[in-house]
C-alpha cells in the first residue's frame, strides 16, 4: 500500500476563542486532561500514520516543539513548519509539499476531535484508496452552519456548499481529509477566495470534477467535535471527562495508541508514565504498561 503522511494544521489566530487565545494557541489549550492537539494527532495515529508535519504560527511553533518533540517518544517522526499568516487550509499542501514527497497525505485540523468504535475501520477504508481522495460526512440535524456534502449511491461527493440556506443533505464535512499526492499541485493552481484565502473547498471541487472524491459517512456510533468556540470547548471537555470517569479508560491518548500498536515498548510507556504519575492520566499509563488494563 502507498505510504501516507499526516499534516496537522494548528495555525490561525482563533479569534472566536478570545481572550483565551490572545497569548497562546488554542491547540495547546486543555481539553479536559490533555492538550487539544493530542486529539487530532491520535486520529492520524489510528490511521497508521507515523510521519507528521505540524504547521503553526511563528509565535506558537516553539511551544509545539516543546510539547511534542521529534515524535520519537511515540515511535513517530515529527516535522515542523511555520505558516506566517492565516492564508487558508489549502496552503498547508503548498507548505508541506517537500514533506509529502511522493506520498499520499491526510490532513486534520488541530481543533477537531473524533471518537468512536468504528473509527479505525473508517480510517482504514480511506487509507486504502491510493488513487482517490476521501472526505468525511457527519450527520447533523441542522446543516446550515456547516460545509455540506451531497453524496451519490456509490459514495461519491457530487456537491459541496458552504453554509447553504437550503442544504442538499444533512452531512457536514469535518476537518479531516485524505488526499492523493497531486493535492500539492492542485493547491498551487487554486485562486484565493473573496476573503483572500486558499479554500479547502476549491481542492474538493477539483477532485469532484475529476470523479475522484469519495465520502466516508461517520455513523451514529461516531462523535465529532470542532472545539473552535467557548461552548464547544466546554462540551468536548465534558464529553471526555464523562467517558473517562465512567469507563476508567482514556480517550485519544497518543501514549496508549503508540503502545497498543507496538510502536513503543512497555518499558518506554512506563518511563512516560513515571513523569506523569501524579495524575490519573499517568496512573492509567502505568497500569497499562504493567498489563493491568486489557483491551476495551
Amino acid at each position: 500500500m502507498k505510504n501516507r503522511k499526516g499534516i496537522i494544521l494548528a495555525g490561525g489566530s482563533a479569534t472566536r476563542l478570545y481572550p483565551l487565545t490572545l497569548a497562546i494557541s488554542k491547540q495547546i489549550m486543555p481539553v479536559y486532561d490533555k492538550p487539544m492537539i493530542y486529539y487530532p494527532l491520535s486520529v492520524l495515529m489510528e490511521a497508521e500514520i507515523r510521519q507528521v508535519l505540524i504547521i503553526s504560527t511563528p509565535r506558537d511553533i516553539v511551544t509545539f516543539k516543546e510539547l511534542l518533540g521529534d515524535g520519537s517518544k511515540w515511535g513517530m517522526e515529527f516535522t515542523y513548519k511555520v505558516q506566517e499568516k492565516p492564508a487558508g487550509l489549502a496552503e498547508a499542501f503548498i507548505l508541506g509539499a517537500d514533506f509529502m514527497g511522493d506520498d499520499n497525505v491526510a490532513m486534520i485540523l488541530g481543533d477537531n476531535m473524533f471518537y468512536g468504535n468504528n473509527l479505525s475501520k473508517i480510517l482504514k477504508h480511506a487509507n486504502e484508496r491510493e488513487d482517490e481522495s476521501t472526505i468525511f460526512g457527519y450527520y447533523v440535524k441542522d446543516p446550515r452552519a456547516y460545509g455540506v456534502v451531497e453524496i451519490d449511491k456509490q459514495g461519491n461527493a457530487v456537491s459541496i456548499e458552504e453554509k447553504p440556506e437550503k442544504p442538499k443533505s444533512h452531512y457536514a464535512v469535518p476537518g479531516l481529509y485524505f488526499y492523493t499526492n497531486d493535492v500539492k499541485e492542485i493547491a498551487k493552481t487554486i485562486k484565493p477566495s473573496e476573503r483572500g484565502e486558499l479554500e479547502i473547498t476549491s481542492i474538493n471541487e477539483e477532485y469532484m470534477k475529476r470523479g475522484k472524491l469519495k465520502v466516508e459517512k461517520l455513523g451514529r456510533a461516531m462523535t465529532w467535535f470542532d472545539t473552535g468556540t467557548h461552548d464547544a470547548l466546554l462540551e468536548t471537555a465534558s464529553f471526555v471527562q464523562t467517558i473517562e470517569k465512567r469507563q476508567g479508560m482514556q480517550i485519544c491518548s497518543p501514549d496508549e495508541i503508540a503502545y497498543r500498536k507496538g510502536w513503543i515498548t512497555a518499558e518506554e510507556l512506563s518511563n512516560i508514565a513515571n513523569k506523569l504519575i501524579k495524575t490519573d492520566y499517568g496512573k492509567f499509563l502505568k497500569d497499562l504498561a504493567e498489563n493491568k488494563i486489557g483491551e476495551e
